[in-house]
């Protein structure tokens, strides 16, 4: 991880963490990186959510690239999934997008994704940060080589186009509800329903550069599971603010999370023969209850570091075809390079008409263990985390939950923090070894 770009790209509040000039030379290092390299004018694609500040990123990243001699093409209001989607189908250098996903308006990020619509490799990643340090100097474009900005709308076109094809169904008689945060998605989400006939309500589809997530989308389900209920909906779905992710609302108002869609859709491929390896792909923060039902369905997981980027490094690497997080970032390998909410929705309903079932149905095998989550401020988290009666206090948890639930203790990647977790059959149970084990942590005195 780098001095600027986390795992998930640049981002912290706008013009106080991420500022203008950042976005500048952002551009000016990749318009000029793309176009050294292969030899020719780079050709990147950008675009945004609806955040008031994105405006400001998409001109100055436009500048930079411009500057360096790039061509910059602009989809405007548009999904991260599409932005990667039309980088990697369109034959650009690069793509970028402009969101702070899930976070409120006042924050924005830059994402930047490579010719292939993967997340941009660490390597170049740290070049950029040595330019915007001042590490490297790098020309200007003159006379006949300065860039220009193309709009591109186009792109995002196609990619709706590419999501109405994946769909095996018509969508007639069937109620959809739609949260869409009043962000990237408001515009798209809508057309891809009803081009496929579904009767589509929409709730939070007025963005005005200030509402994006706010009290909506993904990170406030509560209000689509009353919106489904109350119009008597088949199903719901809720995006974040740049649409990567999706959480489902089934038909009695009960959350389905990205946890029971790897479930509902790992099963349905494997009925199918589609199931790769006969394998999903986890984070190590997916719910003890779905690993008890694939278990029941004889469907084997991988589990993996928190975090769409490795769940993603663990597909290529080993050929799984399906895998998430339980926030919803679910990636369907087969399709895209990332989480896509849309798509996501789309399997879902793909499941429910295949098998004419509804929501509530398919994700009832899943049951949720209780869970009990304490952060834990220490010294030195290796010290911590390392230490062998810390060890073997996690082990005895361990051994005393056997299958009946699950402890997990991982240092922050942000954070002087180490994080204890169990799941088990009750609150009461989780809080007990949850505290077993940070008692012997403050007794070694690891606690800051």
């Amino acid at each position: 991880m780098g001095k600027y770009f986390g795992t998930d790209g640049f981002r912290g509040e706008a013009n106080k963490t991420l500022t203008f000039e950042h976005a500048i030379k952002i551009g000016r290092f990749l318009g000029w990186y793309y176009g050294a390299r292969l030899d020719k004018k780079a050709k990147v694609v950008i675009g945004k959510d609806t955040r008031r500040s994105s405006y400001m990123f998409e001109y100055a990243l436009c500048t930079g690239l411009m500057a360096s001699g790039a061509d910059a093409y602009i989809m405007h209001v548009t999904t991260t999934p599409s932005v990667a989607y039309i980088t990697r189908v369109d034959d650009f250098d690069c793509g970028i997008m402009i969101s702070a996903s899930h976070n409120p308006y006042y924050d924005n990020g830059i994402k930047l994704l490579n010719g292939y619509g993967e997340k941009m490799d660490e390597e170049t990643i740290l070049l950029v940060e040595d330019y915007i340090d001042g590490k490297i100097e790098i020309p200007v474009a003159g006379r006949h080589e300065i860039g220009r900005t193309v709009d591109y709308v186009a792109g995002r076109n196609r990619y709706i186009g590419f999501l109405i094809s994946l769909s095996k169904y018509g969508f007639k008689g069937m109620k959809v509800g739609l949260d869409v945060a009043n962000g990237a998605a408001w515009q798209i989400a809508k057309g891809v329903y009803e081009a496929l006939g579904a009767k589509v309500y929409v709730m939070n589809d007025e963005p005005d550069g200030y509402n994006i997530n706010t009290d909506c989308g993904s990170t406030h389900i509560e209000h689509l599971q009353k919106f489904v209920t109350e119009k008597g909906l088949d199903v719901g779905f809720a995006f974040d603010g740049d649409a990567d992710r999706c959480l489902c609302v089934d038909e009695k108002g009960n959350i389905v999370t990205g946890d029971h869609t790897l479930y509902i859709y790992g099963l349905y491929m494997k009925e199918r023969g589609k199931l790769l390896n006969n394998k999903v792909v986890t984070t190590v923060m997916s719910n003890f209850g779905l690993y008890k039902a694939l278990d029941k369905v004889g469907i084997e997981y991988e589990k993996t570091k928190v975090g769409d980027k490795y769940v993603y490094e663990n597909m290529v690497k080993t050929g799984n075809r399906i895998g998430g997080e339980q926030s919803g970032h679910t990636i369907f390998l087969k399709y895209e390079t990332t989480g896509d909410g849309i798509l996501t929705s789309l399997k879902l309903m793909e499941v429910m008409i295949a098998k004419n079932q509804p929501m509530s149905k398919l994700a009832a095998p899943v049951v949720f263990y209780p869970q009990v989550l304490k952060n834990v401020r220490v010294k030195s988290k290796p010290d911590a985390q390392n230490d062998p009666d810390v060890q073997a206090a996690v082990q005895r948890v361990a051994d005393e939950l056997g299958d009946t639930g699950r402890i997990l203790v991982r240092e922050s990647g942000t954070e002087p923090v180490i994080r204890v977790m169990v799941e088990a059959g009750t609150n009461e149970i989780c809080e007990k070894y949850v505290d077993s084990v940070i008692d012997v942590i403050r007794a070694k005195g690891h606690i800051a």
